[in-house]
């Protein structure tokens, strides 16, 4: 009995420790969502420059979890929505207490399509009269590019510029499969369909090398033709410079029109304090964007009862629920019945930023927006990309936007499989079947692929390929002749898609939102985002300090290292036959 007695004490003291723990924790959270949640004030006073580092990861879609427990145990990711850094810059454009903005970045973690978003936005604050100046110690080439918007571009005299075109880099693993025994049996449908080259070739292909070398120039000529416009210059010209590395230090950028001068840091604090007529013994008055952003400024207010519903896929098109990460047709889904059965949302627009993913996903998406389209307008707006299953999710929309700079099409289909066979047999493994039927075990990765399994693999690729192109024919109205023609697994940037019929017009999200209202026949509205994105305790465990392990490896490996590991552990992971990009290509 003592025992017992003495048994049920510990049980019930461990119990109460971790009651009181919790409460504690309940408190700390209170206590921190309250100071988080703006018990300091901010004010924007009168003649305060603006200033843009972007130091965070910028997402399309970036809300604030509303749970106290993801700041304070380290569960939330550091990031940023570009529709609240878009809605900021047009604020501040009519905000009478911002004189100017001070982009002052050294690294924008954020694609092509979304630079130039953010780029555009600027060039109209511009045009409203206000100043716009930049600062760094160093430019890398998106930065530059953002930068070049403003009036006056300025360096640090040991810095310079890392200006000379874009390029990239592509990994393969033929001969490392061949040498350790460890592989990736691909079915594929597309000669441009090159997301498995790696693990079939050990060289581009000429197909891949045309593609990537038809994007790459693409883009590069929508960045020239905009840096050459703000510096006054011929694309000849600024051709020249990259070809000839003349920014490669600040007298050199200095002496070639693509800096205003090379300045200390105070140096450029005391050109603000003349720009902005702050007496010297006086400090400039500053506002961060998040801080601008926190004060309501990441809105745009109206008071009209009629919405546009925004509804962001973002991310890998995985089969599932679906979070801010990866697009699951379960959230998606959901947040069109939503936005579809209110009276007050009068059309939809579907932001897409995805390489693609699951095509039975896909297509259950793809459905779901017929769907919606019978009852409300629908526009599509892609961002950085939106290729494969990201354009199968987009084909059907009534109108579809896309950024000069998005990446998209790829309308190709295949399927991946890993294989261990000749590394088990090297090790002297040997792996034994049984089953009651013919075809009972299927695919083994002990062994090497079976004709039959190949066969019936291979089909089903056909068949979804198929599928894809009567998707997008019926969308597009065009043909399948025609879909096929530039079809393939081809990428193309947005500009050469509205060529070849893929996409309707060049324009941000807020074009697609204008396009929606006009479609609706509404002069008045206000924009609704989904989907909610809510994590209660339990989620927020199941993936422990997701958000701390990352940063944790980006500072280890290196960003351009991580993007690899991700890349690599992606590919690995993939189920099922993809409608994915195809190919793995970090642009600088």
């Amino acid at each position: 009995m003592t025992f017992l007695r003495e048994l049920l004490a510990v049980i019930l003291g461990i119990f109460i420790s971790f009651f009181i723990m919790f409460m504690v924790m309940i408190a700390v959270a209170s206590v921190a969502g309250s100071s988080l949640g703006g018990s300091k004030e901010i004010n924007v006073k009168s003649n305060t420059i603006l200033t843009l580092k972007l130091e965070e990861e910028i997402k399309d879609y970036a809300p604030k979890g509303s749970d106290p427990f993801e700041e304070i145990l380290g569960f939330g990711d550091n990031k940023m929505g570009l529709n609240t850094i878009i809605n900021a810059i047009e604020n501040a454009k009519y905000d009478d207490n911002i004189i100017g903005i001070s982009i002052e970045t050294l690294q924008i973690n954020a694609g092509i399509a979304q630079t130039q978003a953010i780029r555009n936005k600027l060039f109209e604050f511009k045009e409203s009269g206000k100043f716009i100046t930049a600062y760094a110690d160093y430019y890398d080439q998106k930065n530059y590019y953002l930068s070049s918007v403003s009036d006056s571009i300025y360096v640090n005299p040991v810095g310079g510029i890392d200006f000379k075109g874009l390029g990239g880099h592509l990994l393969y693993f033929k001969d490392f499969q061949d040498k350790y025994g460890v592989k990736m049996e691909v079915i594929r449908h597309g000669k441009y369909k090159s997301a498995v080259e790696p693990f079939l070739e050990n060289e581009m292909s000429d197909a891949n090398r045309e593609q990537t070398q038809a994007f790459l120039n693409s883009i590069w000529g929508e960045m020239v033709d905009d840096i050459a416009s703000s510096r006054n210059k011929s694309n000849e010209e600024i051709n020249h410079i990259a070809d000839e590395l003349l920014a490669r230090n600040p007298k050199l950028a200095v002496n070639n029109g693509m800096i205003n001068n090379e300045y200390f840091r105070d140096q450029y604090d005391d050109m603000l304090k003349g720009l902005s007529e702050t007496p010297e013994d006086e400090k400039l008055n500053i506002i961060n964007l998040k801080d601008y952003i926190n004060t309501g400024k990441g809105r745009i207010s109206s008071s009209s009862k009629n919405k546009i519903a925004i509804i962001y896929a973002q991310g890998d098109i995985m089969y599932g629920k679906g979070d801010e990460n990866y697009i699951g047709q379960e959230m998606i889904i959901k947040a069109l019945k939503k936005a579809r059965k209110s009276s007050s949302v009068k059309a939809i627009v579907l932001r897409v930023n995805s390489p693609g993913g699951s095509a039975l996903a896909s297509d259950l998406i793809w459905r779901e927006l017929e769907l919606t389209k019978e009852e409300k307008p629908l526009v599509v707006s892609m961002g950085n990309l939106a290729a494969s299953g990201g354009y199968y999710i987009a084909c059907n929309a009534d109108r579809i936007f896309a950024e000069p700079t998005t990446i998209t099409g790829s309308i190709g289909v295949f399927g991946m499989l890993p294989n261990f066979s000749g590394l088990t047999e090297r090790l002297g493994i040997n792996a034994e079947q049984i089953g009651t039927n013919k075809q009972s075990i299927g695919y083994s990765p002990f062994e090497p692929i079976s004709e039959g399994f190949y066969t019936v693999t291979k089909e089903g690729v056909e068949r979804i390929y198929t599928t894809f192109i009567n998707r997008v024919a019926k969308g597009r109205n065009m043909t399948f002749e025609a879909v096929d023609k530039i079809a393939q697994g081809r990428v193309w940037t947005g500009k050469e898609a509205v060529e070849n019929g893929l996409v309707d017009a060049l324009g941000s999200l807020d074009d697609a939102v204008a396009a929606a209202a006009e479609l609706a026949e509404v002069d008045e509205y206000k924009v609704r985002n989904y989907p909610d994105y809510k994590k209660n305790l339990e989620d927020l465990f199941k993936t422990p300090f997701s958000g701390k392990t990352q940063r944790v490896l980006k500072e280890e490996l290196g960003a351009d290292n991580y993007n690899i590991y991700k890349s690599i552990k992606e590919m690995t992971q993939l189920k099922g036959i993809q409608t994915r990009l195809p190919f793995l290509l970090e642009i600088k």
